[in-house]
């Protein structure tokens, strides 16, 4: 089963297949429901689901300087003209959330330490800087 970030790149190229529109909202809803299924069916969040479900609307609120208990959809329809325009944004702020630690890689999955020191002696070993 994939995780939340692959789920989100499909919905990103193919919004109505999944949620019938690009909408912020919808996509919010969407991804509730996943969240909440995924826990009914017993299967654990990975890392990186914990952290867009736990850090993405502190992390967006930071950033727009807002202090709310609204959603961060609605936080972004704040912004907005309309829900497409809202489906836009929130992609342009995923990926600015994804990247904003360098640990993670361009699927926002944690990149463990022991990967790059690993990729490091060999490529120290092969004569590669």
């Amino acid at each position: 089963m994939s995780g939340v970030f692959e789920l989100l790149e499909k919905i990103r190229t193919k919004p109505g297949m999944y949620i019938g529109r690009s909408s912020v909202s919808d996509l919010f809803m969407f991804l509730v429901g996943y969240e909440y299924g995924r826990g009914e069916s017993g299967v654990d969040p990975t890392e990186e689901e914990d952290d867009f479900y736990g850090e993405f609307q502190p992390w967006l609120q930071k950033k727009f300087g807002i202090k709310t208990v609204s959603s961060w959809a609605k936080i972004i329809m704040l912004f907005c003209h309309d829900e497409k325009a809202g489906f836009e944004k929130f992609f342009q702020l995923l990926d600015e959330f994804k990247q904003r630690d360098n640990t993670l890689d361009e699927n926002g999955e944690k990149v463990m330490e022991t990967d790059s020191i690993i990729n490091e002696k060999i490529a120290g070993g092969m004569g590669i800087n």
